[in-house]
């Protein structure tokens, strides 16, 4: 993503002057820059690998290498970590190929910093093979064996374009990206003290409950005059009741909460939704749904601790059955009915504050709705944001005792899409440049973020970016 690569450079560093010759045309060579992607890195308990980026100013005239440095704080090399390539000798060398916009290398650690001591290898820049190539910007990185927030960073998590295939959960503090398949999952099965269960508002699936408490007695016939209601885009305000409560509310789910008394759990009738698209559309338009992916008859009942899922086809007679058990640090388990399992799809639920994904949400008056390019908020792990005019305090002006307590939304919405402009006739969608927004993490770390990317450089969809700064 050439627009997102040189965003992040022209933060690192000041580009050299241009000059022009005589009769006007410009002369002067574009300069090759190497800079860290971010000045830092933080490991947790559980991480045990992560990539550092290296970012280039322009695309790499030949192939090379840049010879990185580094020294140590309570670390040995083999014993505490190691890189890929190996560092052996006290630098790497790490190449790369002319052509490309970056290149990277491998963190691995081996052994957590003790309590109470600290724990770091820091990073130096120190040559570049390419005649002429200059270091600037962020020429150090510091990698810390400690959970420690980062101060500030740059990512452009990867949806897949402009037909959005993954869901990306980003965490701030340690600078980690989780992806998964936008349509790898159906049912969400909430891991708390509540029996909740969510539908994938990612693909537009919907749900009805029932009068019927036996799902092998429902039949097509039984269906056929709701299943037009049930579904997300219908312009039918009556239609929310079909979807999960926008604000992600949890006593909101389109399916009520799980019940003891089997007699009180009813079979729903469940919309699938719409698999991924894959044509290629128009250059900064969307294309996020394909074909329908068709209807399914489901009831949740529990046993113990357990959500026992039964669930057939409309006109099948009889129907599958499947206990899934509560996984401890996660808000939810989740279900896939293409691979009739559990998969994996968040990170555990304090590792991660905002999610890259398609959305169903509510136009006022006329229901449901999808929505591309949204971002959403871990409002379950008290993760919330607001957003600020940049007419009221310049992006670069904003600091902690700027930060308004009161205006943190308890909605997963928080940001939305309103980092986007939303088009309309004539006019397609466009990045928003007069707001930034405040976002406070799972462990209450207080951060400013504004988006720099909607596009990559050809104009094409699904190629978000943003940087952040801690407050």
């Amino acid at each position: 993503m050439k627009n997102y690569v040189l965003y992040v450079l022209s933060l690192a560093f000041l580009f050299v002057g241009s000059s022009c010759s005589d009769d006007g045309e410009d002369t002067t060579p574009i300069e090759f820059v190497v800079a860290f992607q971010n000045p830092s890195l933080s490991f947790d308990t559980v991480d045990t690998e992560k990539e550092v980026n290296l970012v280039f100013s322009t695309t790499a005239p030949e192939d090379g290498t840049v010879t990185i440095s580094y020294t140590t704080v309570n670390a040995e090399y083999s014993t505490d970590f190691t890189t890929a390539p190996a560092g052996t000798s006290g630098e790497l060398t790490v190449s790369f190929t002319g052509g490309s916009t970056g290149t990277s290398f491998t963190f691995n650690k081996l052994l957590d910093a003790i309590e109470g001591t600290t724990k770091t290898v820091n990073f130096t820049i120190a040559a570049i093979s390419v005649v002429d190539a200059t270091i600037q910007g962020n020429t150090q990185l510091a990698v810390s064996f400690t959970e420690t927030a980062a101060p500030e960073g740059t990512t452009a998590p990867e949806v897949g374009g402009p037909n959005q295939d993954d869901q990306v959960y980003v965490d701030l503090s340690s600078i980690t990206e989780t992806t998964a398949k936008r349509d790898s999952w159906d049912l969400g099965f909430y891991n708390g003290e509540a029996f909740r269960v969510t539908i994938n508002g990612s693909i537009f699936m919907a749900v009805s409950a029932l009068e019927s408490t036996d799902i092998d007695a429902v039949t097509p016939t039984d269906v056929e005059a709701l299943q037009p209601q049930v579904a997300v885009g219908t312009f039918d305000a009556a239609n929310i009741a079909f979807v999960d409560h926008v604000t992600g509310s949890l006593e909101g789910t389109a399916i009520a909460a799980i019940s003891e008394t089997d007699a009180d759990n009813p079979v729903y009738l469940v919309n699938l939704g719409f698999e991924v698209g894959t044509e290629e559309p128009e250059v900064g338009a969307v294309a996020v749904s394909g074909d329908p992916r068709g209807w399914k008859k489901i009831r949740i009942l529990r046993n113990g601790d357990d959500y026992v899922l039964q669930y057939a086809d409309l006109d099948a007679t009889t129907h599958e059955e499947v206990t899934i058990s509560k996984t401890s640090g996660y808000h939810f388990t989740f279900f896939s009915f293409d691979t009739e399992e559990t998969v994996d799809v968040q990170p555990a639920a304090d590792r991660w504050d905002i999610n890259f994904t398609v959305f169903t949400n509510e136009i006022e008056g006329f229901g449901s709705y999808g929505y591309s390019d949204f971002i959403t908020t871990n409002i379950l792990s008290s993760v919330s944001a607001y957003q600020v005019e940049t007419a009221t305090t310049a992006y670069a002006d904003f600091g902690l005792a700027d930060v308004d307590e009161a205006l943190f939304l308890d909605d997963q919405r928080g940001i939305g899409s309103n980092w986007r402009n939303g088009g309309g006739p004539g006019m397609l969608p466009s990045l928003k440049d007069d707001v930034f927004f405040v976002l406070k993490d799972t462990d209450g770390n207080i951060y400013k973020i504004r988006f720099t990317a909607l596009t990559n450089e050809s104009g094409v969809r699904g190629y978000p970016a943003f940087e952040f700064a801690l407050l």
